[in-house]
């Protein structure tokens, strides 16, 4: 098979053949760069792009080590607030038990890389140390370059890395399958679960198994929140029960793209918010630290804001904000979130510092409430949308560019286009539409 999605059988000519042609790559790393054609190269498709982004964030493939990203209390801490949490029994009774005596270890990691949860072998363990393939290190492909996890995160699917494959040259004896955890609501991203060993890791089998278990995690936990909902409906008093239980179940979440008027979600609740709130709440969202009540309205107010017109309006907020949870009423002096609010925005922002742009614009809706004046939510909303745009007239495919196109903010952008027909061979049945699309604008333009 020319190009295959996954590595050949673990000990077949295909597979060694696999492995001489990616250490032969590694020889040619300074020859990467876009549209190298990948004879060149000899890797997988995927693996090459991958190898092309890990460049591109200057991942060092001679440093042995992946970095600490997480102190001990940091660690313990993301545990305790992550969604993972609640279902880790499923993945130690279906993965990680039977890890142990068979050379494997298995990884739970975060939406952005971070590996939370690293178990299995003890030997392995020990041996896995040293790439400091742990427990708190990110795994991200900004950080080490190609890897299951990280691959696994940029690319939103199941991957299988092999041997050589393998950015780093210090995970060259490894291999590793890893598949996304979406939210078995909202379906978002929220980390990745992975299997790292010797070649057994990267077997049609492994996969099988990985999914089916991320499958069972995800169906775990949605059972998990409908079993909340019904023990929240029974007694509206404990609102907050998924704390009391020590199970985070929901990441509070803020949706502002596309839309004028924000949907708060908090504990497995959601709102719709007026568009002064959702400007408020955009605000403190991307400012984790606080904001003094000057501060809050020089980004909210376009002109000379009214620091009793902000405290009227913060009353407001968190009555709406206390019926979903009183232990996320904001806080003031200085205003700020008491709990995690993970706003889309963010998300985007996130997707696109590791490299998964196409993650990123299935998240991204529009802009920022595109209504909005206030000049802090007027600052994000350029920034989500310019360092997007950037991102895929950099790195994007076609599809991506073209889907990109379809928004009202790229109706007039001319340059989006001519990087499609660059892109595009010559015959393409799609270059019609491109070039229907650019007379449009130059007919726009000049009428």
């Amino acid at each position: 098979m020319r190009n295959p999605v996954h590595p050949p059988v673990p000990g077949s000519d295909a597979a060694a053949l696999l492995q001489k042609r990616a250490l032969v790559g590694h020889e040619r790393l300074d020859s990467l760069r876009p549209g190298v054609p990948e004879d060149i190269i000899g890797l997988r498709r995927l693996v090459r792009e991958s190898w092309q982004r890990s460049a591109s964030f200057q991942a060092n493939p001679d440093v042995a080590e992946a970095p600490l990203a997480m102190d001990r209390d940091e660690l313990e801490e993301c545990r305790r607030q992550h969604p993972l949490a609640t279902i880790m029994p499923v993945i130690k009774k279906l993965l990680v038990q039977p890890s142990h005596d068979s050379g494997l270890l298995v990884a739970v990691g975060d939406d952005v890389g971070r590996l939370l949860w690293v178990d299995g072998d003890p030997v392995m363990q020990r041996r896995a140390e040293g790439m400091m393939f742990v427990a708190g290190a990110d795994w991200s492909e900004a950080s080490v370059g190609t890897s299951a996890p990280g691959t696994a995160l940029a690319l939103d699917r199941s991957i299988q890395i092999s041997g050589a494959e393998h950015f780093k040259r210090s995970v060259h004896p490894w291999s590793c399958t890893a598949v996304p955890f979406h939210d078995p609501d909202s379906g978002a991203v929220l980390g990745v679960v992975d299997i790292t060993g010797t070649e057994t890791a990267v077997a049609a089998h492994t996969l099988s198994l990985v999914e089916a278990t991320v499958a069972a995690a995800q169906a775990q936990l949605r059972i998990e929140r409908l079993t909340l909902a019904a023990a929240v409906k029974d007694k509206p008093r404990r609102r907050n029960s998924a704390a009391a239980s020590g199970h985070v179940l929901y990441r509070n979440s803020l949706q502002l793209l596309g839309r004028d008027q924000a949907l708060l979600s908090i504990d497995g609740r959601t709102v719709s918010l007026s568009a002064r709130h959702s400007e408020i709440l955009a605000i403190l969202s991307s400012h984790p630290a606080g904001l003094s009540a000057e501060d809050l309205c020089t980004q909210l107010y376009p002109g000379d804001g009214s620091a009793v017109t902000l405290r009227a309006e913060m009353v407001r907020l968190r009555k709406v904000i206390h019926e979903l949870s009183p232990d996320a009423v904001p806080e003031s002096r200085p205003y700020r979130l008491p709990v995690e609010l993970l706003p889309d925005s963010g998300q985007v922002l996130s997707c696109l510092q590791r490299g998964a742009h196409r993650i990123a614009l299935e998240i991204y809706k529009g802009g920022l409430l595109p209504r909005s004046e206030a000049p802090g939510v007027v600052q994000l909303r350029e920034r989500v949308s310019h360092l997007l745009r950037e991102a895929l007239l950099s790195d994007g495919s076609v599809d991506s560019l073209l889907k990109y196109a379809e928004l009202p903010e790229a109706k007039y952008d001319v340059d989006l286009r001519l990087a499609v027909l660059k892109l595009l061979p010559p015959r393409s049945p799609k270059r019609a539409s491109v070039v229907a699309d650019l007379e449009r604008i130059e007919t726009d333009m000049t009428a």
